[in-house]
């Protein structure tokens, strides 16, 4: 099992750049595949990025693509998202999640752990 806390949200301005962090728990931090999701107001929660056990895939949603990336250091056992060139539609809550499945999935069934979320909010 891993628990996990997100940080780094805020209230910046549109174009404005942020860095989210997911610290998490446990010695097998590096057997899970990592992943980003984000939840706005009134909508379903959706997938923003993945990466594999040593970082060496990551996958993105095609709105932020380009504009944001993800990482992941294992020996802090911390996974990060950069997020530059911020737009409004930006803004929800972004929750980090841990799988064990052997691929980056999107779905949210595929991924057993969940933080908490952190508020990212863009103004215009």
């Amino acid at each position: 099992q891993v628990h996990m806390v997100e940080s780094g949200g805020g209230l910046v301005q549109a174009g404005d750049s942020l860095r989210l962090s997911c610290a998490a728990s446990g010695r097998t931090f590096s057997s899970y595949i990592m992943g980003w999701f984000r939840q706005a107001p009134g909508k379903d929660r959706e997938f923003v990025a993945a990466i594999t056990w040593r970082g060496s895939s990551t996958f993105y949603a095609d709105s932020v693509k380009g504009r944001f990336t993800v990482s992941r250091d294992n020996a802090k056992n911390t996974v990060y998202l950069q997020m530059n060139s911020l737009k409004p539609e930006d803004t929800a809550v972004y929750y980090c999640a841990a799988t064990l499945k052997t691929y980056i999935s999107r779905r949210r069934p595929d991924y057993d752990y969940w933080g908490q979320g952190t508020q990212v909010t863009v103004s215009s």
